[in-house]
């Protein structure tokens, strides 16, 4: 099962004086994938648990267009294994938008979600 979420970087996200986003955003957008992600699977948001691993390979800034993408891996009984890519798809921080066809890696991530008691799967 997978999840998509697109959205333009804003001026309100910046946090550097050349229009750079911090890697703060990129994982709030993770969250909210993975957010997305438990709902359509379990009915319910889920908390997050713990990153595996975050890796950002290239900067974001104001005007990008981010996409974001969340699969589940695995589905137990109490948690769910999620991996997320985040993808610039516009640069638009410097002059015209420019189309990334195809769009560029700038971060990715695999983490566990973990779904509240009254949704989780009975032993055995």
């Amino acid at each position: 099962m997978r999840t998509m979420l697109r959205i333009r970087v804003s001026p309100a996200d910046a946090r550097y004086g050349s229009g750079l986003v911090d890697g703060a955003f990129v994982m709030r957008l993770f969250g909210d994938a993975a957010t997305e992600l438990l709902v359509r699977h379990d009915g319910d948001e889920g908390l997050f648990r713990a990153y595996q691993f975050v890796e950002f390979l290239v900067p974001v800034a104001v005007g990008d267009y981010v996409e974001v993408e969340a699969e589940m891996l695995r589905v137990g009984r109490t948690s769910r294994d999620v991996a997320f890519v985040a993808r610039k798809s516009v640069a638009g921080s410097s002059g015209a938008p420019q189309i990334l066809n195809p769009p560029i890696v700038v971060a990715r991530a695999r983490g566990t979600c973990v779904v509240p008691l009254e949704r989780q799967r009975p032993r055995g």
